[in-house]
């Protein structure tokens, strides 16, 4: 009796994956109820089903116009047909992507109508323009003050410029000095670009008749409070290797100008601004004759426009 409950234990026991695998068998064989073995990853496998769920669907219609961004712009379709074989020529033609192509630019920074605080009035104007590539352009700067006397003090620069970083180019020119007193000519070698954290900054040597020589440094900074309003530091040094009692110039630190200019960009061309500049000349040629009159200290309140072609 033992022996026949043991037989019948182990029959039960190898029957039982027989049993298992014909209900798989038959629950596959039920509509709805296939079950796949896994092919891929689980990312696979919800890439598949959204390709099946939008097979046969037109998804650039069904976008959501909140979703599209403020200029309402979308990237265009790809081209069609791919571009014939060209020379590397043509193509720089095609994608006007010359680098060497020759373009200009002028700027005039300053063209402004200032009253000191002495009582004088006077015209300022600073300008400059280029021509050339990105590499090597021709320079054009000026900067001058007419008053009630005439053209008081000016200055013209030509300049040759090469780009030897990617933020600053070196200049080799001569620049003239004309106004009251004298003419000066001299030879120009300096650097002009952007320093660290984005100052303007140009530094130019001057070497002169009769053994003068020059030191110009000039820094500015865009200081941005909305995308058209922008106020503009200036510092700008002046120092002289010898006196020039004629144009009323001391050796050393002659002059140190600062100023804040804030103007309103009614468009990248054009903007008004407003201003002050302080002055502080140094050394004692007053005494001298012919010396054109200037003031140790003095304030200017400015107004004008800076225009971009």
């Amino acid at each position: 009796m033992k022996w026949a409950s043991t037989r019948w234990i182990m029959a039960c026991l190898g029957a039982l994956p027989i049993n298992v695998l014909a209900q798989s068998m038959e629950m596959q064989d039920m509509p709805g109820m296939a079950m796949p073995m896994p092919q891929g990853s689980a990312t696979e496998s919800h890439a598949n089903h959204d390709d099946m769920q939008h097979a046969g669907h037109d998804m650039t219609n069904t976008r959501d116009a909140s979703a599209l961004p403020p200029n309402d712009h979308l990237a265009p379709p790809p081209p069609q047909t791919a571009p014939h074989d060209m020379s590397p020529s043509q193509m720089k033609d095609m994608m006007q992507m010359d680098d060497d192509e020759a373009i200009g630019m002028l700027l005039v920074d300053r063209l402004e109508r200032s009253r000191s605080t002495s009582g004088d009035y006077a015209t300022n104007w600073e300008a400059e323009g280029w021509y050339g590539s990105p590499i090597n352009r021709l320079w054009l700067k000026t900067e001058g003050e007419r008053g009630s006397d005439g053209t008081q003090d000016a200055r013209i620069e030509a300049l040759w410029s090469h780009a030897w970083t990617s933020f600053w180019d070196g200049q080799l020119g001569v620049r003239q000095e004309f106004g009251q007193g004298p003419n000066r000519t001299w030879l120009a070698l300096g650097v002009e670009g952007l320093a660290p954290y984005w100052f303007e900054t140009q530094a130019t040597f001057y070497v002169g008749e009769q053994g003068r020589t020059a030191l110009r440094v000039e820094t500015s900074y865009d200081l941005r409070f909305t995308q058209k309003l922008i106020l503009t530091p200036k510092l700008e040094l002046n120092v002289y290797g010898k006196d020039d009692p004629q144009r009323g110039i001391a050796s050393g630190l002659s002059e140190a100008e600062a100023g804040l200019r804030l103007r309103y960009e009614i468009s990248r061309k054009v903007a008004p601004y407003i201003g002050v500049d302080w002055t502080r000349r140094f050394g004692d040629v007053q005494s001298e004759p012919g010396v054109p009159t200037v003031h140790a200290r003095e304030t200017t309140w400015v107004a004008g426009v800076r225009l971009w072609f």
